[in-house]
């Protein structure tokens, strides 16, 4: 899996992805990632890639010119045309599920917009999936790339140490993950539940399915009717 991300900013995303469980997938060649500078390929000699909007308004809109010859950039060294997500609020809801399909991409491309938007245009050109994290509005795509990456990068095979650590966090099945605990047994005059301690694996997944469903119920009751 190769992540490209076309922003005006590449060292926050170098600095961002370049630490802990994303570094050393990247070590082991599982996945990789390229921050592409959009202003690289401005063909205004201050490396200018705004504009004003056409029909007014405030703020500036990013430019078609140099978003599209970045991203054929991308194209001609990856050989095709790869899935590309723009980062925006009118986009699906970034979801579980989601983070599984795009896995099965040997490429993503993702666009972080900035400023009061990107060009209508290139957006028709490139963009294969509007995608948003949220229904709030950031200073910039790249945040929420860096989201995506690291969510989307969990279900590549071997990127998790512990094989099973991904089927039963949250959102598998629609369900929130079940409460954890670790030593001492006893902290702050609170103990870790018996059935823990007892060593009967079925009796501890039946609780541990029993209390996803319950903190589901109370912190999340729209994944699922339950």
């Amino acid at each position: 899996m190769k992540y490209y991300i076309m922003t005006l900013f590449p060292e926050m995303i170098e600095n961002a992805l370049d630490t802990s469980i994303l570094a050393r997938a990247k070590s082991n060649d599982l996945i990789d990632f390229c921050a592409v500078n959009i202003r690289d390929f401005s063909k205004d000699k201050h490396n200018k890639v705004d504009d004003y909007p056409y029909g007014g308004g405030a703020g500036m809109v990013m430019q078609a010119q140099p978003i599209y010859d970045c991203y054929m950039h991308i194209v001609e060294e990856v050989g095709y045309r790869p899935r590309t997500i723009y980062l925006t609020p009118w986009g699906h809801p970034f979801k579980q599920q989601m983070a599984k399909d795009f896995a099965k991409e040997e490429t993503l491309v993702f666009l972080c917009g900035h400023y009061e938007g990107v060009d209508e245009r290139v957006l028709e050109e490139i963009v294969t999936d509007y995608v948003t994290i949220g229904d709030y509005v950031l200073t910039g795509g790249e945040l929420p790339a860096m989201v995506m990456i690291d969510a989307i990068s969990r279900m590549v095979p071997g990127v998790l140490t512990n094989a099973d650590s991904k089927e039963t966090e949250s959102f598998e099945d629609n369900l929130l993950e079940h409460p954890q605990y670790s030593r001492p047994a006893e902290w702050m005059g609170k103990s870790v539940p018996e059935i823990l301690l007892s060593g009967d694996h079925k009796k501890v997944d039946m609780w541990r399915y029993e209390k996803s469903v319950e903190r589901t119920k109370k912190y999340r009751p729209d994944l699922c009717d339950i």
